[in-house]
């Protein structure tokens, strides 16, 4: 089992493109990047977990599609093609979001 090392988040710019069918390709914005490392505290890799949960190996990811690569598009030049509209929050999942804030005392 892996554990995660360290969370920071992602810069915008950064997708990841999963291939959705053969002939078509999807691409969500990443929001954090995480490493991870082996139990034995060894094989560190990187990964980024994309606005709908998404990361590559992961057991919930969308039905049929597959991880392709990640890819940096400055903000200023706009999204990729085939990049998925952001999704309100309410949207993203039927249970609200997955993190809620939590007010300082």
């Amino acid at each position: 089992m892996k554990r995660i090392v360290e969370i920071v988040p992602a810069r915008p710019g950064w997708y990841a493109r999963w291939q959705v069918s053969p002939e078509a390709t999807r691409c969500y914005p990443v929001s954090l990047w995480a490493l991870l490392e082996e139990a034995d505290g060894t094989g560190r890799e990187v990964i980024g977990v994309d606005c709908i949960g998404q990361w590559p190996g992961a057991d919930d990811n969308e039905a049929g599609g597959e991880f392709v690569r990640y890819l940096f598009q400055t903000p200023d030049s706009g999204a990729p093609e085939d990049a998925e509209p952001p999704l309100s929050a309410a949207d993203q999942r039927p249970g609200g979001p997955r993190l809620q804030p939590v007010t300082a005392t």
